[in-house]
Protein backbone atom coordinates (compact mmCIF):
# COMPACT_ATOMS: atom_id res chain seq x y z
CA UNK A 1 0.00 0.00 0.00
CA UNK A 2 1.70 3.41 -0.91
CA UNK A 3 1.24 5.83 1.88
CA UNK A 4 -0.94 9.07 1.03
CA UNK A 5 1.40 12.13 -0.54
CA UNK A 6 3.02 14.47 1.96
CA UNK A 7 0.34 17.41 3.61
CA UNK A 8 2.59 20.75 3.27
CA UNK A 9 0.24 21.96 6.33
CA UNK A 10 1.55 19.34 8.75
CA UNK A 11 5.34 21.60 8.53
CA UNK A 12 4.60 24.84 9.74
CA UNK A 13 7.77 27.72 9.94
CA UNK A 14 7.34 30.45 13.16
CA UNK A 15 10.09 32.67 13.17
CA UNK A 16 11.52 35.35 15.79
CA UNK A 17 13.24 38.74 14.90
CA UNK A 18 15.78 41.21 16.44
CA UNK A 19 17.19 44.36 15.83
CA UNK A 20 21.20 43.90 15.90
CA UNK A 21 22.38 47.44 16.84
CA UNK A 22 26.11 46.53 17.54
CA UNK A 23 26.11 45.35 13.69
CA UNK A 24 24.04 48.16 12.23
CA UNK A 25 25.60 51.33 11.32
CA UNK A 26 22.28 53.64 10.84
CA UNK A 27 24.24 56.84 9.95
CA UNK A 28 25.51 54.63 6.81
CA UNK A 29 21.83 53.51 6.14
CA UNK A 30 22.88 49.93 7.42
CA UNK A 31 20.90 48.27 9.62
CA UNK A 32 20.95 44.64 10.92
CA UNK A 33 18.28 41.87 12.28
CA UNK A 34 18.62 38.10 12.88
CA UNK A 35 15.87 35.81 12.78
CA UNK A 36 15.37 32.76 14.25
CA UNK A 37 13.29 30.29 12.48
CA UNK A 38 11.34 27.07 13.94
CA UNK A 39 10.30 24.59 10.51
CA UNK A 40 8.30 21.96 12.95
CA UNK A 41 7.19 18.37 11.14
CA UNK A 42 3.82 17.61 12.45
CA UNK A 43 3.72 15.01 10.04
CA UNK A 44 4.04 11.09 10.24
CA UNK A 45 6.91 10.70 7.56
CA UNK A 46 10.22 12.76 8.10
CA UNK A 47 10.56 15.63 5.73
CA UNK A 48 14.12 16.93 4.20
CA UNK A 49 14.53 20.40 3.41
CA UNK A 50 16.34 21.12 0.25
CA UNK A 51 16.84 24.91 0.16
CA UNK A 52 15.05 28.41 0.56
CA UNK A 53 13.95 31.34 -1.36
CA UNK A 54 13.50 34.80 0.39
CA UNK A 55 12.25 37.82 -0.98
CA UNK A 56 13.68 40.48 1.31
CA UNK A 57 11.65 44.00 0.71
CA UNK A 58 13.37 47.16 2.43
CA UNK A 59 11.35 50.42 3.85
CA UNK A 60 11.77 51.76 0.52
CA UNK A 61 9.84 48.87 -1.80
CA UNK A 62 13.51 47.78 -2.92
CA UNK A 63 13.08 43.60 -3.34
CA UNK A 64 16.23 41.63 -3.11
CA UNK A 65 15.58 38.08 -3.71
CA UNK A 66 17.55 35.07 -2.36
CA UNK A 67 18.04 31.43 -3.46
CA UNK A 68 20.17 28.58 -2.11
CA UNK A 69 20.54 25.01 -1.64
CA UNK A 70 19.62 24.50 2.40
CA UNK A 71 19.86 26.84 5.51
CA UNK A 72 22.53 28.20 7.29
CA UNK A 73 24.68 25.33 5.25
CA UNK A 74 22.24 22.19 6.18
CA UNK A 75 19.86 20.54 4.20
CA UNK A 76 18.32 19.07 7.77
CA UNK A 77 16.28 16.23 8.00
CA UNK A 78 13.43 16.66 10.30
CA UNK A 79 11.38 13.63 12.07
CA UNK A 80 7.88 13.08 12.95
CA UNK A 81 7.38 15.57 15.68
CA UNK A 82 10.57 17.54 15.91
CA UNK A 83 11.32 20.79 14.50
CA UNK A 84 14.74 22.17 13.49
CA UNK A 85 15.65 25.36 14.43
CA UNK A 86 18.26 28.02 12.81
CA UNK A 87 19.25 31.71 13.03
CA UNK A 88 19.85 33.59 9.97
CA UNK A 89 20.63 37.19 9.25
CA UNK A 90 19.62 40.33 7.17
CA UNK A 91 20.96 43.81 6.53
CA UNK A 92 18.47 46.25 5.08
CA UNK A 93 18.96 50.64 3.85
CA UNK A 94 16.20 51.29 6.30
CA UNK A 95 15.36 50.91 9.39
CA UNK A 96 11.80 48.25 8.57
CA UNK A 97 11.41 46.10 6.07
CA UNK A 98 9.91 42.47 5.42
CA UNK A 99 10.87 39.07 4.64
CA UNK A 100 9.03 36.04 2.90
CA UNK A 101 9.76 33.39 0.81
CA UNK A 102 9.62 29.07 0.88
CA UNK A 103 11.37 26.25 1.54
CA UNK A 104 11.19 23.11 -0.96
CA UNK A 105 11.40 20.03 0.88
CA UNK A 106 10.73 15.57 0.28
CA UNK A 107 10.05 13.36 2.36
CA UNK A 108 13.24 12.05 3.36
CA UNK A 109 12.90 7.92 2.45
CA UNK A 110 16.43 7.31 4.05
CA UNK A 111 18.40 7.69 1.49
CA UNK A 112 17.31 5.39 -1.44
CA UNK A 113 16.35 7.25 -3.90
CA UNK A 114 18.40 10.65 -5.16
CA UNK A 115 16.63 13.51 -2.92
CA UNK A 116 16.87 15.23 -6.64
CA UNK A 117 14.23 12.73 -7.99
CA UNK A 118 11.44 12.62 -5.47
CA UNK A 119 8.90 14.97 -5.66
CA UNK A 120 9.22 18.22 -3.71
CA UNK A 121 6.83 20.12 -2.08
CA UNK A 122 6.99 24.30 -0.97
CA UNK A 123 6.54 25.28 2.00
CA UNK A 124 5.56 28.71 2.67
CA UNK A 125 6.75 31.71 5.07
CA UNK A 126 4.75 34.15 5.58
CA UNK A 127 5.96 37.84 5.68
CA UNK A 128 7.36 38.45 9.10
CA UNK A 129 8.34 42.20 9.68
CA UNK A 130 12.03 43.29 10.29
CA UNK A 131 12.22 46.87 12.79
CA UNK A 132 14.61 48.83 14.91
CA UNK A 133 12.37 49.06 18.19
CA UNK A 134 11.36 52.42 17.15
CA UNK A 135 10.39 52.19 13.51
CA UNK A 136 7.04 51.20 14.40
CA UNK A 137 5.91 53.69 16.92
Amino acid sequence: MTEKAFDPDNVTVDVRTTYLPSHSSPESGQFTFAYTIDITNFGRQPVQLLSRHWQITDGNGDVQEVRGDGVVGEQPVIEPGTHFRYTSGATLPTPVGYMQGEYTMIVHDGGEMDPKEQPAFEVPIRAFTLHTPTALN
